[in-house]
């Protein structure tokens, strides 16, 4: 019987969606577009030098959209994952950082700190969000092995792959990465006999 893996190398460019209609806020499972200045951080943040086998997206406005227009300019297949989509935040939905500090600033804080232990009013447990997204995150690793992938999602999603990759405590998933609009980040993924190397080339290419 033949136990032989495969040897392969993917590279996976994380790109975080630009800013959407209503401006910075708790946006979570608010489904808004993309600005004007949305759109032209996005486009602005695609070299000439770009190129990928496949595209997979957030199913949400603020992503989706643009990786249909890349995927179209481009002529590669686009792949929609529900999984990938941002964390709910609750009650804090729809609200700025201010406005939650001011009527809701503990609670706030203590998510900041450890969001494992500290889930925000009405909202998803930072345990399921990061089950779905590091399940969808070893799916497109298996199904598009030795390609070159761009996936356009969230911040919140894209700290739940950086943390799994770098074996950051999920406590400190959420402190411990920034990710601006139209952040990139690329990780490469190399297959061997030997196992699963996962490592961060990049964080912050904008």
């Amino acid at each position: 019987m033949n136990n032989t893996t495969m040897d392969s190398t993917t590279v996976f460019d994380l790109i975080r969606h630009g800013e959407p209609e209503g401006g910075p806020m708790y946006r979570g499972s608010k489904d808004d577009p993309l600005s004007e200045t949305g759109w032209h951080q996005m486009r602005s943040a695609i070299t000439k030098v770009d190129t990928w086998d496949a595209i997979v997206t957030s199913p949400m406005l603020r992503c989706v959209h643009f990786a249909r227009e890349l995927a179209d300019r481009h002529g590669i297949p686009l792949h929609k994952d529900e999984r990938l989509r941002e964390i709910n935040f609750g009650e804090w939905e729809g609200r700025t950082v201010e406005n939650v500090m001011a009527s809701d600033g503990e609670r706030l804080n203590r998510f900041w700190a450890d969001p494992v232990s500290n889930t925000p009013p009405g909202g998803e447990q930072v345990v399921d969000f990061n089950r779905r997204v590091i399940e969808s995150w070893h799916h497109w690793q298996l199904e598009l092995a030795g390609q070159s992938v761009l996936i356009v999602c969230h911040g919140g999603t894209i700290r739940m792959i950086v943390a799994a990759t770098m074996n950051i405590p999920l406590e400190h998933a959420f402190s411990g990465l920034t990710t601006p609009y139209a952040c990139r980040s690329r990780i490469q993924v190399d297959t061997s006999d030997y196992g699963v190397f996962q490592s961060l080339v990049a964080h912050g290419v904008c």
